[in-house]
């Protein structure tokens, strides 16, 4: 009798330790997105990605680097029309030396400045009041992460990881997946600020990186157009802000966007689009991230499948 009851506790323990672990597989993971959203275009569909993943809660959204008011505005603008309001919106340090064109200006400023939200603020007490929990997707430079290291490493360090689209490992920029890649280049996102990149990456928190060897995967013209005239409300300000974006660059440029921004999101929903590899990273002071022998800082994708990340998208993006 003794030995049933025994078996049965057992049973039942073993069952609550299983819905205990699927409620928290479950549960909606926690991020908050610092970007530089309104000069290229990925960061656009990077937000849409998000938007129409259930399975992800944006805390809030910071913006980074240049005129990081009227990228609030875009943000408050692109988050009504898709029915988003709710999520924060807290503006980031401005700088005066963007050398990118804010194509999507047009766009932005028909938004509204959000009420007065300080991004570095904003990140310290939600990593302080979710210990562990927030993933912080950095998706432009690094000019917000270094600050709020620097202003509390202790609330910093609280963050559950930084999954952040930047360096170039192994490889640099293609113009083609046809194309052999140039050798390792000094990738925007870094270069932009050095400093804070180095900050981050001797800060001793977990860092995922997916660097441009991996994260150069085009949206062609079969997927832009079914994505494009989609016609639900995330789809439609896609449209609005990539015709925004062409019509910046043409003629000298090609139409078809490259989703750096857009393969970190991917990843978060499903990690096998883009396996890591342990590896140490130093970034120099010419804006390099060197791959260096010792104890690894980072996770690092150096090659991503293509083919899952389109399962990821499209299917999330063509939901109405």
């Amino acid at each position: 009798m003794a030995y049933s009851l025994s078996r049965t506790l057992r049973a039942l323990f073993a069952g609550l330790a299983l819905s205990s672990a699927m409620l928290a597989q479950a549960a909606p993971q926690k991020v908050i997105v610092d970007m530089d959203i309104g000069d290229d275009i990925d960061d656009a569909f990077a937000l849409g990605l998000l938007l129409q993943s259930p399975d992800i809660e944006i805390v809030g959204i910071t913006t980074a680097w240049g005129d990081t008011a009227l990228r609030a505005q875009l943000l408050e603008r692109m988050l009504r029309e898709t029915g988003h309001s709710r999520i924060p919106v807290a503006q980031g340090i401005p700088t005066k030396d963007n050398p990118q064109p804010f194509t999507q200006a047009r766009y932005a400023q028909r938004g509204k400045l959000p009420a007065k939200l300080d991004a570095i603020d904003f990140m310290l007490d939600q990593f302080k009041r979710n210990p562990g929990q927030v993933t912080l997707l950095a998706l432009g430079p690094l000019t917000n992460v270094g600050a709020a290291i620097q202003r509390d490493a202790a609330a910093f360090g609280k963050v559950k990881q930084v999954a952040l689209m930047g360096g170039s490992v192994r490889s640099g920029y293609s113009k083609s997946q046809y194309v052999p890649a140039r050798p390792v280049d000094k990738e925007y996102n870094i270069v932009s600020d050095i400093g804070a990149a180095q900050t981050l990456f001797t800060s001793g928190v977990q860092i995922v990186m997916m660097p441009v060897d991996s994260t150069q995967i085009r949206l062609d013209e079969v997927e832009r157009t079914a994505l494009l005239g989609h016609g639900s409300p995330v789809t439609d300000q896609l449209a609005l802000l990539y015709h925004q974006w062409i019509n910046a660059y043409q003629p000298w440029s090609s139409n078809t966007p490259s989703l750096f921004d857009v393969v970190p999101v991917a990843w978060m929903i499903d990690p096998s689009v883009c396996p890591l590899s342990p590896l140490r990273i130093v970034v120099d002071n010419e804006g390099y991230t060197r791959e260096r022998p010792g104890t690894p800082n980072a996770r690092v994708c150096l090659t991503s499948d293509q083919k899952r990340f389109f399962h990821v998208l499209m299917p999330r993006m063509l939901k109405d």
